[in-house]
């Protein structure tokens, strides 16, 4: 939900253009109806939030369950427990930056706005507070175990600052110590890579906005301009002069290292790479150094370019892996809703079975989505029941929409410099009026 607001916070117009605008609203107002509904979102303070509802299959369970029941959404009859945590802080300062981004996609909206930004603030409040990964002790942690929670710290206080304007958010933001304990000064193989567990080189990208446009000096210029710095560096590591990513030899960029359903990490750096490149084209900046060599803007859009391509179907395969898009895709896509013939029969738990493993294509196409992807090989087997390869996710398609939003309408418009800024306060005193003109 974070990412997409951010693309529509930067890129409305191009939107707009494209006749989409209501549309991705639509979509990011029903996740922050969603998620105002799993908390007190009128209260001040909170002491829990439901963190899942259903549950997965964490071995060969009877139990009717998420994973094992293949049927519709609509048809679903089995319990879903409703799973609530009260030491959760990653996925509370998520949620909180969901919310406050949002809040400026909707600002025409006051009430509205206001309702998720009050909702923001409770949750992020929530999540200084009660300390803790949301994944200890619980199934989260086979499915989406979480690293830590640092890095939504500073994401969620960035975007309450753009929200709020209340500075005490960018102080937090900015305090070295929260973003060592969030990596931002270090390397190792994930450095740079934005996924649905870290989002420190969000963040990263988000603080060197407010240092480009608004510089807002000190106290704050020394982390701003080390988090610019560190942008330059693990954008550096995307290009292909470098070698801390491999590439497939079809060219995808494996910032997972090999491991499965690579597509998701691929379209984040994607954005991130051209949402910077129009940070600096829109600062006047020609482009930036890494190490001894100057590159331009436009290598950063190449990058971005090459792997979208790729996604689109130019890889060794000639595959789409956008379902709906191009001649060859996806057919055989791991989802209950496109895989079940609309019949009028309603199929149990297991009797969904056989359409999941059945070999034949869908008969529902998903258009739109993007599923996991090839392996490190640039393999892919279009097979329903192996999700490494034909699973499409929420988070994976948050980052293709952002990155194709961005790299759309070749150099027309750019981004919008100032929404993003609307609820932040002069920086400086405002100068005062020239004299009255003199008359003799």
């Amino acid at each position: 939900m974070t990412m997409l607001s951010w693309s529509v916070i930067e890129y409305s117009a191009k939107y707009e253009a494209a006749g989409e605008l209501n549309h991705v609203k639509d979509i990011i107002k029903w996740g922050t109806d969603y998620f105002l509904k799993t908390f007190n979102s009128t209260a001040d303070s909170i002491d829990q939030l439901v963190m899942q509802v259903g549950k997965g299959g964490t071995s060969d369970d009877s139990d009717p369950n998420d994973h094992n029941c293949w049927m519709r959404p609509e048809d679903i009859d089995y319990d879903r427990p409703v799973a609530i945590c009260s030491t959760c802080s990653d996925l509370a300062a998520e949620m909180a930056a969901a919310l406050a981004s949002a809040s400026i996609v909707f600002k025409d909206n006051k009430a509205y706005s206001q309702k998720l930004v009050h909702g923001a603030k409770t949750l992020f409040k929530f999540s200084r507070d009660q300390r803790g990964r949301y994944s200890t002790d619980n199934e989260a942690s086979i499915f989406y175990n979480s690293t830590g929670y640092w890095d939504e710290f500073v994401w969620g206080a960035s975007w309450l600052y753009y929200a709020t304007g209340n500075s005490s958010y960018l102080q937090l933001a900015t305090t070295p110590g929260i973003a060592k304990h969030a990596g931002a000064f270090w390397g190792g193989p994930y450095y740079g890579v934005l996924s649905w567990d870290n989002k420190l080189a969000g963040a990263q990208v988000l603080l060197s906005r407010l240092r480009l446009f608004l510089n807002p000096g000190y106290p704050y210029e020394e982390i701003l301009s080390t988090f610019h710095n560190q942008t330059g560096i693990f954008l550096c590591s995307f290009l292909p002069d470098f070698t801390t990513f491999n590439r497939t030899k079809g060219g995808m960029i494996q910032l997972n290292h090999g491991s499965p359903q690579p597509l998701q990490y691929v379209v984040n750096a994607a954005f991130l790479a051209t949402v910077f490149s129009d940070y600096l084209d829109a600062a006047d900046t020609p482009g930036w150094y890494c190490g001894p060599h100057f590159y331009q803007t436009s290598v950063l859009r190449k990058f971005a370019q090459t792997q979208i391509n790729y996604i689109l179907g130019k890889n060794p395969r000639k595959m789409s892996y956008v379902v709906g898009f191009g001649n060859l895709y996806p057919k055989r896509v791991h989802h209950r809703g496109a895989s079940i013939p609309k019949n009028k029969v309603k199929y149990n738990c297991k009797g969904g079975w056989k359409w999941r493993d059945s070999k034949k294509p869908n008969p529902n196409t998903i258009v739109g989505a993007m599923v996991a992807g090839p392996d490190r090989h640039d393999g892919f087997h279009d097979v329903r029941t192996n999700y490494n390869y034909t699973e499409p996710t929420l988070a994976g398609n948050a980052g293709l929409v952002a990155a194709l939003i961005a790299l759309s309408g070749e150099g027309t418009t750019k981004i919008d410099k100032n929404t993003i800024f609307s609820a932040v306060p002069p920086m400086f005193p405002t100068p005062p009026p020239p004299p009255a003109p003199w008359k003799p």
